[in-house]
């Protein structure tokens, strides 16, 4: 990929991961960056220290450990604008930095990979099921529990080749991962199952991008905005709002989802679930609630706090603690 020292005049440079998946949807926010503006777009590969350590991410700190090195190369001026996936993003935005666009969210859903086509509820007794998210971990167990199954979740790492390959091996009988990743790779189709947001929450901001540049660019910041979806920035801000009241990081157990509820074809109003567990999926808090759609930042932050704080009062507090995996 390209060198930031030596691209094209006129280029603008796009911070992204190494990765497979980061690429690809790094490359689809190109070519729509290149519609809006104009201009080319060039990748450059950037590594970051969560895309080199082995460490389960609890154990290295979560949040921030895929970012922070694509915003220093903004800060130095190596990249014009970078792309994440938002639920990698801390939840506070520093100040010379501007999340520019928010574009449509993907599918949100957790999915199941599962050996010979298997949904959840037909895997065998004891079946094991590989994930790094403690909050996966936590709403299976739970929902395994409650439903008289027995299953064992086990904790892995590694790109999407990766993971499903400890089922294609046999070394696990299910995967789970998220919908928007495996549909921006072209993968969806060896999807098994997609898991009911009503039986596992996705993590806040899953299947949504962040679009991030020099806060003080400001002709930068207005392009980069033809891209943003205002329903979609207004539902992760609400999401990531609750997470940030709760003090909870993204290696934390928790899960949520803002979605909009419309009388016909006219959206009224927005609803905000959220759950925290222990990964063992003994002990869940899981609320939700519903306002009017945010017209406003604030007003988006203020639905996620409310949430927060029901939760809080119901001991959501205790059950953070627990971030092994």
């Amino acid at each position: 990929m390209s060198d930031p020292r030596t691209h094209r005049e006129g280029a603008l440079r796009l911070g992204t991961r190494r990765s497979k998946l980061a690429m690809a949807q790094s490359g689809q926010v190109a070519d729509a960056v290149s519609r809006v503006t104009g201009r080319p777009v060039e990748l450059v590969e950037i590594t970051t220290y969560g895309d080199t350590s082995r460490e389960h991410l609890a154990q290295i700190g979560g949040t921030g450990v895929f970012v922070t090195a694509l915003r220093e190369a903004l800060v130095r001026g190596d990249v014009d604008f970078a792309v994440h996936s938002l639920k990698d993003l801390p939840t506070t935005q520093p100040d010379d930095l501007a999340l520019a666009a928010v574009p449509l969210r993907e599918d949100p859903r957790d999915v199941l990979v599962a050996r010979d086509g298997l949904t959840f509820t037909e895997l065998p007794e004891g079946a094991r099921i590989g994930t790094g998210s403690p909050r996966r971990m936590a709403q299976l167990n739970s929902y395994a529990r409650n439903h008289g199954m027995t299953i064992e979740t086990v904790a892995i790492r590694g790109n999407v080749d990766t993971r499903i390959g400890y089922v294609r091996s046999g070394e696990l009988d299910a995967v789970v991962l998220a919908a928007a990743g495996l549909n921006r790779l072209g993968r969806i189709d060896e999807v098994t199952d997609f898991l009911s947001v009503d039986t596992v929450l996705p993590a806040p901001g899953q299947g949504a991008l962040a679009i991030e540049c020099a806060a003080d660019n400001a002709d930068l910041v207005a392009a980069l905005g033809e891209l943003d979806d205002p329903f979609t920035r207004a539902a992760v801000t609400a999401e990531r709002s609750l997470l940030a009241a709760l003090e909870a990081g993204c290696s934390a157990p928790v899960g949520a989802l803002a979605d909009l509820l419309a009388d016909g074809q006219i959206v009224k109003e927005m609803r905000l679930r959220g759950v925290v567990g222990t990964t063992d999926g003994s002990t869940l808090v899981q609320l939700s609630t519903t306002g009017p759609v945010p017209e406003t930042h604030d007003q988006a932050i203020a639905l996620g706090r409310e949430l927060a704080a029901e939760m809080l009062a119901k001991g959501a507090a205790g059950l953070m603690g627990e971030r092994a995996l």
